[in-house]
C-alpha cells in the first residue's frame, strides 16, 4: 500500500485521489483555526510560496479532536485561512486523526511515522501537555494539532514532525527532498 492508494475528500465533498501528487513532495499537515500553533499557517503559506515550483503541496486537513479548535465549517474554516494567513494550498473536509472515526490516511501515516519525542526539545509547558496526552494515547496517535507527515516524490512517508518542532527544521527536510 502507498500513500498513492488513498481518496479524501477536499472542503466541497468531492473526491479526491492522492494518485493526483505522484511526483510531489508532500507535507500533510492536520490544522485547527483556534490553537495556540494556528500561526503556523503563516510559515506554511511562505513555504508553500517559495517550493511550490519545485514540486511542493502542502495538504491541509483540519480536524477538531484537540478540545474542539476548529470549529465552524469546512468553507468557514477555509475563509478564516484564505483571509487572515492567505493559504493558497489545497485544504480537505475535517476529519478525525485518532479513534474510531479517524481517517485510514492518517490510519497508514501514522503507521508509517510513529510518534517519537523531539530531540533537543526543552520541556516546557506544551511538551509536558504532549506527554501528558502521550500517556493516555495510543503509541503513534496524533498529539496535537499541527502535526505534520513528510512524503516523498514516490509516496514514501519520510518523516514526522511533532507541532513543537521548528518549521525551519522541516524546511530543511523538504529542501532534501525538492
Amino acid at each position: 500500500m502507498s500513500i498513492f492508494d488513498f481518496k479524501v475528500l477536499d472542503r466541497k465533498n468531492n473526491e479526491v485521489s492522492l494518485e493526483n501528487f505522484k511526483g510531489k513532495v508532500l507535507l500533510i499537515v492536520n490544522t485547527a483555526t483556534g490553537c495556540g500553533f494556528t500561526p503556523q499557517y503563516k510559515e506554511l503559506e511562505e513555504m508553500y510560496e517559495k517550493y511550490h515550483e519545485q514540486g511542493l503541496e502542502i495538504l491541509d486537513f483540519p480536524c477538531n479532536q484537540f478540545f474542539e479548535q476548529a470549529k465552524g465549517t469546512d468553507d468557514e474554516i477555509h475563509e478564516f485561512c484564505t483571509l487572515k494567513y492567505k493559504t493558497q494550498f489545497d485544504q480537505f473536509k475535517k476529519i478525525e486523526v485518532n479513534g474510531e472515526n479517524e481517517s485510514p490516511l492518517y490510519t497508514f501515516l501514522k503507521k508509517e511515522a510513529g510518534y517519537k519525542k523531539p530531540k533537543g526539545i526543552k520541556n516546557g509547558l506544551v511538551m509536558n501537555q504532549l506527554e501528558k496526552f502521550s500517556k493516555t494515547a495510543n503509541t503513534d496517535d496524533i498529539r496535537w494539532n499541527f502535526t505534520k507527515f513528510l512524503v516523498d516524490r514516490e509516496g514514501n512517508v519520510v518523516r514526522r514532525f511533532e507541532p513543537i518542532e521548528k518549521l525551519k527544521d522541516v524546511e530543511k527536510e523538504i529542501t532534501k527532498l525538492i
